[in-house]
Order: structure tokens, then C-alpha cells, then sequence
């Protein structure tokens, strides 16, 4: 496989993705302008490595795991199961969460242990339950792939091969993957008939009588904030996980808050994947989450009527939008 044909494939990105050859990506309708690191600024050959490396399960000790294995885009981003699966069918502990969007993100994982997007690429790849590698093994392998050196050069302007050029093209890549565009984002923008009758009244739900907007605030509807809203708090050894990462009292059992956008399609919901529908997710709200110690201030029952539960389940159908879809490259280099 030759090197044109394999970047021309890399290259297919969304349509919204490419422009002028240093244009930055424009975010759809309803997201801010991306923001991109000083150092790792967007370039589309940066991209288009790092949309290859991220569908490459040659990442992973034994070639069966990909970064899309856990974050598909077949499941906007997620693997559509309630915790994820690594190498040998090892299952985790928590429910991947979309990549959607991540550009907006600030620290990374449910538990924010990692800083940045490319920080957070490098993890995966030496978990022993996820990919099962190790960085050095990673650049080994990759450094065999004859194919992949003129990808790095026309990338980075040198055909070696790093761990941290590998984590700085994988975020490149997947600061791109975006969603906005949502009957909500056109119906904000004047378009009266974008949203229902129904999910017109779930907004009013939304914002008004449940505030959700308390956590689920912004362009992004997260506040990049974390919460404790009772999920799993239950359980004889509940998961305190953002505790044992800044072991301070405030963090015990509180995870991030994930966007919105997308919702319809990233279930099962949760951290654990432990609620399989909105209808569910709204059900657990309203009863105002499961009492524990640290329960946030915010979640209290909400009374909600059946319609209005309804209603704002249609509401957050509203914030599917377009931006994110696509597929994997038809192959891998050689």
C-alpha cells in the first residue's frame, strides 16, 4: 500500500474537517471555537496520522484492542456495553465515555486523573486490562510498520517515531471529533419548528423546573465539574475513584459530569453503565439519587409528572447533532 493512498484515506475526514490546508477545523453550529494546545497545535497530516494510529490494534500487546475498540464511532464514540472489554475479554470497571466533543474537555477519565487529552491517550496503552502494552513496545512495533514513517514525517517533519508523537496524534485527531448541528443548536438559532412540541417542553423541564443546567451547563451542557449523585454508593465497596485520586474528603464517590450531546446514543449511562435508557437515567434523577455522605447539593427529588418526564427525555434527543460521524480507515499501513 502506497504512501499517497494511505494518507488520501486518512485524510477522509468529515467534510467540516477540511478546508484550507493549515485551516483549523470550524466547530458546527451550537459548539465555541476550538482552542487548540500550544503545544500540540492542529495540522491536518497530524490529524490524519492520528485518526490511522487510533483505529490501529497493533497498539495493543496482542493486537486485538484499538482505541475505537472501547470508543467507536458505530456507538458515537462509546462501545455501547456497560463497562468496556481489553485484551484476553477483560472486563473494566467503568463505561467508556464518548470521545465527542473531548475538546472541550478539561482533565480527562471519569476521574480526571488524566490532564490533557494527550496525557490520556498514553494510558490505555499500558493498562494491563485495556491494551496490555507498554510504551516502549509500542514504538517497537509501530517503528516496523514501513508505512508509518512517512506519515510521521509529514506529521511531525521527521520519520521518528515517539510514544509522545503517537499521544500528540491521537489528541489532534480526536479534538476533531465533534458534535453540534442539534435540532436544539438550529432551534436556538430561530429555526421554531427544529425541536417538537415535546421536546420543547422538555427544555423548558430541563432548564427551568429540574435545572439540570446546574451540572449540564454551556455549549457542551457540562460544566467539566465533578458530582456525587449516588451512583453505586450502595454497594458494600462502592467506587470512590476521584477520592483515591486527590484524597480529599469533597471527592469521595464524585466522577465527572459528561456532556449531553450525543446522549440518545451513548447508552448504557453512568459510570458503570449500571442505567440502560434515558427513561431509566430521568427515573434516577427524580427520585433525587441514592442518599450517601457526600450526596451533592444539587440532586434532590424532583417530583417530576409523567409527561414531564417524557418531555425531557425528548428534550435530550434534541442534542444529537452531526460533526463525529465517520468510518475506520479502509486499511492499516504496512
Amino acid at each position: 500500500m502506497t504512501f499517497r493512498s494511505i494518507l488520501a484515506g486518512a485524510l477522509a475526514l468529515p467534510a467540516i474537517f477540511i478546508g484550507a490546508r493549515a485551516a483549523e477545523p470550524k466547530a458546527p453550529l451550537g459548539l465555541p471555537p476550538l482552542v487548540w494546545p500550544k503545544d500540540n497545535p492542529y495540522a491536518p497530516e497530524k490529524a490524519a496520522l492520528g485518526r490511522v494510529l487510533y483505529f490501529d490494534r497493533r497498539l495493543s500487546a496482542d493486537d486485538s484492542v484499538s482505541c475505537a475498540s472501547c470508543h467507536s464511532p458505530e456507538f458515537a464514540f462509546t462501545d455501547g456495553a456497560p463497562v468496556s472489554t481489553g485484551i484476553k475479554s477483560q472486563k473494566g470497571n467503568r463505561s467508556a465515555p464518548t470521545v465527542i466533543n473531548r475538546a472541550y474537555s478539561l482533565a480527562q477519565f471519569w476521574d480526571g486523573r488524566a490532564g490533557s487529552l494527550e496525557e490520556q491517550a498514553k494510558g490505555p496503552m499500558q493498562n494491563p486490562i485495556e491494551m496490555g502494552n507498554t510504551h516502549g513496545a509500542i514504538v517497537g512495533r509501530l517503528q516496523k510498520v514501513a508505512g508509518y514513517r512517512p506519515l510521521f514525517a509529514k506529521a511531525f517533519g521527521s520519520e521518528e517515531i515517539t510514544i509522545d508523537r503517537v499521544a500528540l496524534a491521537i489528541a489532534c485527531f480526536e479534538r476533531t471529533v465533534l458534535s453540534g448541528n442539534a435540532p436544539y443548536d438550529r432551534y436556538k438559532r430561530g429555526e421554531k419548528k427544529a425541536m417538537t412540541p415535546e421536546q420543547v417542553r422538555g427544555m423548558s423541564v430541563f432548564f427551568d423546573k429540574a435545572k439540570c443546567d446546574r451540572c449540564h451547563e454551556g455549549a457542551n451542557f457540562t460544566l467539566n465539574a465533578y458530582a456525587n449523585i449516588g451512583v453505586g454508593m450502595d454497594k458494600p465497596e462502592p467506587d470512590v475513584r476521584r477520592y483515591t485520586v486527590t484524597h480529599s474528603a469533597r471527592d469521595w464517590g464524585v466522577f465527572k459530569t459528561p456532556t449531553l450531546r450525543e446522549i440518545e446514543r451513548t447508552a448504557p449511562y453512568m459510570h458503570d453503565g449500571s442505567l440502560k435508557t434515558l427513561d431509566e437515567v430521568v427515573a434516577f434523577y427524580d427520585k433525587g439519587g441514592i442518599p450517601n455522605k457526600n450526596l451533592d447539593e444539587n440532586i434532590k427529588a424532583l417530583h417530576l409528572s409523567d409527561a414531564e418526564k417524557k418531555d425531557l427525555v425528548a428534550f435530550l434527543k434534541a442534542l444529537g447533532g452531526e460533526g463525529w460521524q465517520m468510518k475506520a480507515p479502509d486499511r492499516m499501513p504496512e
